[in-house]
């Protein structure tokens, strides 16, 4: 039997990890965040928003219900590195058509397994989230700080969108027998953010992330989606002015997530990096406007600052965030526009949040 591959994390503050390599053998950079949920590993890998990011999985078992490719949330695996506990050879869902192993290794993911991940959680919850790499080829710490130095941007200031986005415009959903056009701005869309879309009635047509405004309004939508994404929104005036422009023909728009947070800054609020973001499938968010509560899929190491929307008197808040009271939705009061931080689509997660989606047809309704 061949001995495992060794492989280190080696985190920007000069802590060291080893463990075992699983995957590609290699290095590969990110900034090293976390994710709390228990299931849906396929979903995450693959969701957009985590590209430029190396990932902790939470869950002590990874990979043992294996891989069904139906579950996939983009064309490919977006994380840059995997970091686990106990990382599965074997799975045991009739299901699955094989194991995470290749399904990694396939893709060129670089992963380390075997580390106390509640420690190192532990760690970026004391320090923040900061930058890093995983590596089989060296494990001198003065030649990884400097290729963690020379080869990983910080998060903040990056943007992201327009390497995840679609390239070329398409379409899904029934042509003929739809009650909704929408246009889908592609800053990272989820496979399920289009599919909940299309489960409203909806004829899609997805744009990438740098196209103009009269591009989008020839399709003549009734809507217009603003979508989930990687990076830092505030790198991104682009997509800002776009919104700027879409609202100024009165159409009605949902953002999501990045989405969202472009939206705010639209409206005059501004962003701001959190310390380690919120990345799993049940953090509690309060509806401002029913009062009731909702279990809710994140994912997001950005926010819109609660201070700044205090003097915007056309912007209101809707959705906090019940553990630590940040900013999770908005609504415009004399447009036909909101948008939420969490995500409505939930996948994978919970589905308390599904009526977003409707609220979305009824704006859209009132056209």
């Amino acid at each position: 039997m061949n001995q495992p591959t060794k492989a280190v994390l080696y985190l920007a503050d000069g802590t060291l990890y080893e463990g075992i390599s699983i995957g590609a053998e290699g290095t590969t950079y990110g900034e090293l965040c976390f994710n709390t949920g228990m299931t849906g590993y396929q979903e995450v890998f693959t969701d957009p928003s985590y590209a430029g990011q190396i990932l902790i999985m939470t869950s002590v078992h990874i990979g043992n219900y294996g891989v069904d490719e139906a579950e996939n949330e983009s064309r490919s695996v977006q994380i840059s590195g995997l970091v686990c506990r106990h990382f599965s050879d074997i799975f045991s869902r009739s299901g699955a058509g094989y194991g995470l192993p290749s399904f990694l290794t396939d893709r060129g993911l670089v992963g380390i397994a075997g580390l106390d991940t509640r420690q190192l959680v532990s760690h970026i919850r004391q320090h923040g989230a900061m930058n890093a790499l995983i590596t089989t080829e060296s494990t001198d710490k003065t030649v990884l700080a400097q290729w963690l130095a020379e080869k990983c941007p910080d998060m903040e200031g990056s943007e992201l969108a327009t390497t995840v986005s679609t390239q070329t415009k398409y379409s899904l959903g029934d042509v003929i027998n739809h009650q909704y056009k929408i246009a889908v701005i592609d800053y990272g869309v989820k496979q399920n953010m289009l599919r909940s879309l299309m489960n409203i009635g909806g004829y899609l047509q997805v744009f990438p992330a740098l196209t103009k405004i009269d591009e989008i309004a020839s399709f003549q939508p009734d809507g217009v989606l603003l979508s989930n994404g990687p990076g830092d929104p505030a790198s991104m005036p682009f997509a800002v002015e776009l919104a700027r422009q879409l609202v100024a023909r009165e159409i009605s728009v949902f953002g999501i997530c990045l989405g969202h947070q472009i939206i705010a800054q639209a409206f005059g609020a501004t962003t701001y990096k959190m310390s380690f973001g919120h990345r799993g499938l049940n953090h509690p968010v309060k509806n401002l406007e029913t009062g009731l509560c909702e279990i809710t899929s994140q994912n997001h190491g950005f926010a819109v600052d609660h201070e700044s929307l205090k003097n915007l008197p056309n912007v209101r808040l809707t959705h906090i965030n019940l553990n630590d009271q940040t900013v999770e939705g908005i609504r415009i009061t004399d447009r036909k526009v909101f948008s939420v931080q969490y995500h409505p689509e939930a996948s994978p997660g919970p589905h308390d949040s599904h009526y977003l989606f409707h609220q979305f047809a009824q704006m859209m309704d009132q056209a």
